[in-house]
């Protein structure tokens, strides 16, 4: 196992030989993508073993792949845009190392955080760059939306996650070969593979770093955060069903409770209060019997 590095004292000095591909998803970003890629190859110095950088074309109409291949990485070219999450699932399969790290073509992640990164990559199953470093370039408007969402992934996953959908993160390429299945073709990739991976019992540790100002216009929009919603829901029914079945069959049950009490005090009992009951019992059975299938379809799969 090798060790993570003591202050003071070079990353490649302290660490094991690491084979590592780099995959980044790039969508009309010639403005960064060249010195994005030195910047990867730089950190990835202090790195000793076999390494790659894959710069995946998601369609770009700019000279994003022409650039990218004069900062020589690998490139594959997507005939069209069909999404980060795809563009991401394209590059990995395509690597032809175990350990993966992915990245943006934005110049919002900091390269140089990837050796530290890696260094964890012996004990953990996923090493995350968590966006909490003292330079976070977040827009304001975007904040109150991932803190709710973050809640609610924290909550439905039964662990504190301190960043759901950073772009910045070290993984197995079995472990999105094992997900890939399940895994978007949008921005929600991440989101995804983060719950995945912690409603499987794998070891995630969040690392963390900086986050920039990204160069060029961003392609996450508004509705987004919507999708996230749907998405940590439909993950966390997949794999841990009663999370959202046992709370949602409660309010039901409640609320007929409620109306229950509500109409012996007017001693005029309705078909609302039975109707709450009957919804809330139907809840829990819906979720006790996905729970079942589950843990038929995923147990055998958990460490």
């Amino acid at each position: 196992m090798g060790s993570i590095p003591r202050q003071g004292v070079p990353i490649a000095a302290e660490m094991d030989s690491r084979d590592v591909s780099v995959v980044v998803p790039a969508f009309d970003e010639e403005e960064w993508i060249e010195a994005g890629i030195r910047e990867v190859r730089a950190a990835l110095e202090q790195v000793p073993g076999d390494h790659e950088i894959i710069v995946v074309n998601d369609g770009s109409t700019d000279a994003t792949s022409r650039r990218a291949r004069d900062a020589g990485a690998t490139v594959i070219d997507q005939p069209e845009n069909r999404g980060y999450g795809a563009a991401l699932k394209v590059g990995i399969r395509a690597a032809r190392n175990p350990l993966i790290v992915i990245t943006d073509a934005d110049g919002t992640y900091p390269a140089a955080a990837i050796p530290e990164l890696i260094a964890h990559a012996d004990a953990y199953d996923m090493v995350v760059g968590a966006r909490t470093g003292e330079n976070v370039a977040i827009p304001w408007s975007r904040r109150p939306a991932k803190w709710l969402l973050g809640l609610l992934a924290s909550y439905l996953a039964g662990r504190p996650i301190p960043d759901l959908n950073s772009g910045l993160r070290v993984l197995r390429r079995e472990t999105v070969l094992r997900f890939e299945h399940i895994l978007p073709a949008g921005f929600s990739f991440t989101t995804t593979i983060t719950l995945a991976s912690l409603c499987s019992d794998q070891l995630v540790y969040y690392h963390p770093i900086d986050y920039f100002e990204r160069v060029g216009q961003s392609k996450i929009r508004p509705w987004h955060a919507l999708e996230f919603m749907v998405l940590i829901l439909r993950t966390i029914v997949y794999f841990n069903p009663l999370k959202v079945f046992l709370p949602a069959g409660g309010v039901f049950f409640l609320c007929g409770l409620a109306k229950f009490v509500h109409d012996v005090m007017l001693s005029n009992l309705s078909e609302t209060a039975v109707l709450f009951f009957l919804g809330g019992t139907l809840l829990w059975a819906v979720g006790l019997l996905a729970d079942q299938i589950a843990r038929v379809g995923l147990g055998g799969g958990r460490r």
